[in-house]
């Protein structure tokens, strides 16, 4: 289990940069998130043609693997879309309310009742999202369109690591990563051309950043992220992913020269703290 609280560690870090890339490319939301999942895809095709994974694999679970990128996709197009029509700040706490869905969903649909230690860490967690956004913005939240959006959103994202769980007791890894990335990639290709978004005409910054986004947030990242949801609790990865908010935080002062307020670095420390909690030991019925 070591190995893949490891995994998780170093993926959360990965994909914390990809704020910070998004900001420095020039490349629309959308086009970018197509080409997160296009350049892995490239990649990792050669490896479902050579292997012929669907003729050693049960039907059920590839089909659980393509909805699988059908949900990561729409989670990442969906968010942006929130982000655009209300404030990051609005839409990024509503997205992260997922680990309240695969705690409620892991009970309710894999049988799986989440531990005494989620809840609560579930809750300090959550308490310090609220206070890296705001108080005062969150009293002025309003039950609009992309309120609605947000949630929506966080719904896909619970909905990925829970079928992902699903999928990967079936299946292994790379098999099932392969799948799902090919399928958000043509997912979100056809959602460009209904857009009648430009998929070409960027500068060699743009493209180097796309690069970037599909190798290391999205092929690297996510790989060892799957390994860390085959082998730990759904309910304790998703609360940990929560982890990204303050390290993007970070990340962005770096390399972006953000304000990194004392409200990100309280409601960070509770983010922590939170994740922290659903690490302490637990019934033996129940530990991972």
């Amino acid at each position: 289990m070591l190995k893949a609280r490891f995994a998780l560690i170093i993926g959360i870090v990965l994909i914390s940069f990809y704020p910070t890339l998004v900001k420095l490319n020039e490349a629309s939301t959308l086009v970018a998130a197509f080409y997160r999942m296009f350049i892995p895809a490239l990649i990792l095709l050669p490896y479902l043609l050579y292997t012929r994974v669907w003729q050693y694999t049960s039907t059920k679970t590839i089909l659980f693997a393509l909805l699988c990128g059908v949900f990561f996709a729409s989670d990442i197009a969906i968010w942006n879309i929130a982000i655009k029509e209300s404030s990051a700040a609005e839409a990024t706490l509503l997205v992260n309310l997922a680990p309240i869905w695969v705690g409620l969903a892991s009970y309710f649909f894999l049988k799986l009742p989440a531990t005494r230690n989620f809840w609560i860490g579930a809750v300090v967690a959550v308490f310090g999202m609220c206070i890296m956004v705001g108080f005062k913005k969150l009293i002025n939240f309003e039950l609009d369109r992309a309120f609605f959006y947000a949630l929506l959103a966080g719904f896909f994202y619970a909905s990925y690591i829970l079928f992902s769980k699903k999928a990967l007791s079936e299946m292994q890894v790379m098999p099932f990563f392969a799948i799902s990335v090919l399928s958000a990639a043509i997912y979100l290709g056809l959602w460009n051309v209904f857009m009648g978004t430009s998929f070409v005409g960027f500068n060699a910054q743009t493209w180097l950043i796309l690069f970037a986004q599909g190798l290391l947030v999205q092929l690297l990242a996510w790989l060892l992220i799957n390994y860390a949801i085959k082998h730990m609790r759904a309910t304790r990865v998703s609360l940990s992913l929560l982890s990204q908010a303050l390290l993007s935080a970070l990340f962005a002062k770096l390399f972006v020269n953000e304000e990194l307020s004392n409200a990100m670095i309280i409601g960070g420390a509770f983010i922590v703290s939170g994740i922290a909690i659903t690490f302490l030991p637990i019934s033996p019925k129940l530990k991972d």
